[in-house]
């Protein structure tokens, strides 16, 4: 079963959602995605160097390094989740040292072991798609590729060039949870990816409320939210599933409603 392809053919947007392994009761938050209306759920896997990710998702990365979280613990919860959710879509993101230190192939086994149907790997560009790509692939997992800005029509076919699954749009040029792009570059970009692959476009980074999500979601197959909740984990702690759901929720009915 490709559940991310069963979760796009929906015919409405899909809400994908982000945590950090480790961060917290990740049970618990995650199950809080599910509860609230999450179609993807994106996991990531905490990295001494997120160089992506803005200040929300480093403090994250950084409490789970903290707490002792290893490779083998975010397969442990993506393995519970699985359990748990059997059809709810689930992503590994993350940067390629901890999935390629001790092979390609071994992650890539260890991962769909684990029920992983996707992996976005930060830090492996598309000519570096062979440190990881082909192990992936031939396991059954989704190389999910990311597409900024200032990806121009000459790099595009590369990028969407063995990626599958969804293509992460990185709405602006810059780091996660802190600005916003306007919603004509998103829809012109979006547009313009389209005209290239079947593949569905999920946009991300920067957003944070409802409104936004909705806006976004009439342009897009997918919105990617990530900072808002991982900061709910930050301030709540053992409370945060409740909030999380909640704001979950008000994310979910957004996006559903948007086309």
């Amino acid at each position: 079963m490709n559940r991310i392809a069963t979760t796009f053919a929906k015919p409405r947007p899909a809400l994908v959602c982000f945590l950090t392994a480790g961060d917290g009761d990740t049970a618990a938050n995650l199950d809080a995605l599910v509860a609230g209306g999450a179609d993807v759920i994106e996991l990531g896997m905490p990295f001494t160097d997120p160089m992506a990710d803005g200040p929300a998702i480093q403090k994250a990365n950084l409490r789970s390094l903290g707490a002792g979280t290893t490779t083998a613990n975010v397969l442990a919860i993506a393995r519970s989740f699985r359990q748990r959710h059997p059809d709810t879509p689930l992503v590994l993101m993350g940067y390629a040292n901890p999935m390629i230190r001790r092979g390609p192939e071994w992650f890539a086994h260890a991962a769909i072991e684990a029920g992983v149907d996707g992996v976005i790997c930060v830090d492996i560009p598309p000519e570096e798609d062979a440190a990881l790509g082909p192990a992936l692939r031939d396991v059954g997992i989704s190389p999910i590729r990311l597409a900024t800005p200032t990806t121009d029509d000459a790099r595009l076919p590369a990028v969407l060039d063995g990626s599958s699954g969804f293509l992460y749009y990185v709405a602006v040029a810059g780091i996660t949870g802190m600005q916003q792009a306007a919603i004509e570059s998103i829809e012109a970009n979006v547009a313009r990816i389209k005209q290239s692959t079947d593949i569905p476009v999920a946009v991300g980074f920067g957003v944070r409320t409802p409104e936004q999500a909705a806006e976004i979601a009439q342009v897009a197959d997918g919105v990617v939210v990530g900072s808002a909740l991982v900061e709910l984990v930050e301030k709540y702690g053992a409370e945060a599933p409740e909030h999380i759901r909640t704001l979950t929720a008000s994310l979910a009915e957004a996006v559903h409603g948007a086309q």
